[in-house]
């Protein structure tokens, strides 16, 4: 509903028409922010509890780099509060919004400082609401 494609990518070959709107990706930003945020929040915090993992013990987040207000909204709705730039980097001022990639980008420029036994968590989501993460512990 808040995000959709018309099935465009089926039926977009030929040149008229190529730019009409029911041709187009259609995405409700203010919405899906307002849904996603919390999803994002409420998996990585089961995945957590579900592994035995509080939430005080985790050390890092490397999130989907789409857009720095979720990223600091879903970092607060796990903690409690504001995150600071080492629990929860960003690149997207280096290289902006690469879709998925986002969250690795940011776990390869972000992990070194860590210590051995640290416990991190990378997730990523995106279109169709679809939302993963992983627990990770630096050997």
């Amino acid at each position: 509903k808040n995000i959709r494609n018309n099935f465009g990518f089926l039926n977009r070959t030929s040149d008229e028409g190529q730019s009409a709107p029911d041709k187009l990706f259609v995405q409700e930003g203010r919405k899906v922010f307002r849904e996603v945020c919390p999803m994002v929040a409420e998996l990585v915090a089961a995945h957590l509890q579900d592994n035995g993992i509080n939430i005080t013990d985790v050390r890092r987040f490397w999130l989907h780099q789409a857009n720095l207000s979720m990223n600091h909204l879903i970092v607060k709705k796990l903690l409690g509060r504001d995150a600071s730039v080492e629990e929860a980097p960003v690149i997207l001022d280096t290289y902006g919004n690469t879709s998925s990639a986002g969250s690795v980008i940011a776990f390869h420029t972000y992990q070194d400082d860590l210590p051995q036994g640290a416990l991190a968590v990378l997730s990523s989501f995106g279109a169709g609401y679809s939302i993963g993460s992983v627990i990770l512990r630096k050997r």
